[in-house]
């Protein structure tokens, strides 16, 4: 699943408006923020890189005046830790992530006890799901125009987005699932506000977005997840082990 997982991400990064590919190298850059999350890099399955190879990539973020950043999956390319730690980055995580598949595919809430899932299609909606996210992960982003612009671009790309209203007509939390790519696809972006934890909200949409690519044909989808509560959540629906994923960027 690692090789599976980072030809995946080497197609994602291929999609960005802006891609650099140098050294075994895949750099994708977003348009109109300098986010690290959003302009990053990945290497070729079974790259080795040179000392130059390296050096070109980070020549490609500094001209551009980003932070030189990769994430992938390192039994994927053995030998690019190696040799990006030489240059001098440094690891910033390393995330465990989990497979689901149509065999381990579990239903999760069954009967009536299901939130409604919905998926977004009105700009107010757009940004109640963007505000929503950016609560629920504690402030790490702020909700911005730019932020509902993206949910709605990723929809119209050939992506998914799903969210759960709320009591009051807004949005309770949602989630994102990219657009497929090498027989998988990446679920992200699950986020509940606080005052609408526990009743169900993050099992519905992971539930939903995993079935939607399902029945689109992926023969996997597969997520990363932070916290013992939130892995429950995904095994339920039956996301089971796959790997795991590095982090590392340069400073400056």
């Amino acid at each position: 699943m690692d090789e599976q997982v980072q030809n995946f991400a080497v197609a994602h990064l291929r999609r960005r408006p802006e891609v650099v590919e140098t050294g075994g190298f895949v750099a994708g850059f977003a348009v109109g923020t300098d986010s690290p999350y959003l302009n990053y890099a990945t290497p070729l399955p079974g790259t080795a890189p040179t000392t130059g190879d390296v050096a070109a990539l980070v020549g490609a973020f500094r001209e551009r005046g980003l932070l030189p950043r990769l994430e992938f999956a390192p039994q994927a390319a053995p030998l690019v830790e190696g040799a990006l730690r030489a240059a001098g980055f440094e690891a910033e995580a390393v995330h465990e992530y989990l497979v689901c598949t149509p065999h381990t595919y579990t239903d999760p809430l069954p009967g009536g006890n299901r939130p409604r899932v919905e998926t977004p299609a009105t700009e107010a909606e757009f940004r109640a799901l963007d505000a929503a996210l950016a609560e629920a992960f504690g402030g790490a982003f702020a909700a911005s125009a730019e932020g509902a612009a993206r949910l709605r671009r990723l929809g119209e790309d050939g992506g998914e987005v799903r969210f759960v209203r709320a009591a009051d007509g807004g949005c309770a939390g949602g989630a994102t699932c990219s657009p497929p790519a090498e027989d998988t696809a990446e679920l992200a972006g699950v986020g509940t506000r606080p005052a609408h934890r526990r009743r169900g909200v993050a099992a519905a949409v992971t539930a939903a977005l995993t079935a939607a690519m399902f029945d689109r044909g992926a023969g996997s989808v597969w997520l990363e997840y932070s916290g013992a509560g939130s892995r429950g959540t995904y095994t339920r629906v039956g996301y089971r082990p796959g790997g795991t994923r590095l982090y590392v960027s340069l400073p400056d």
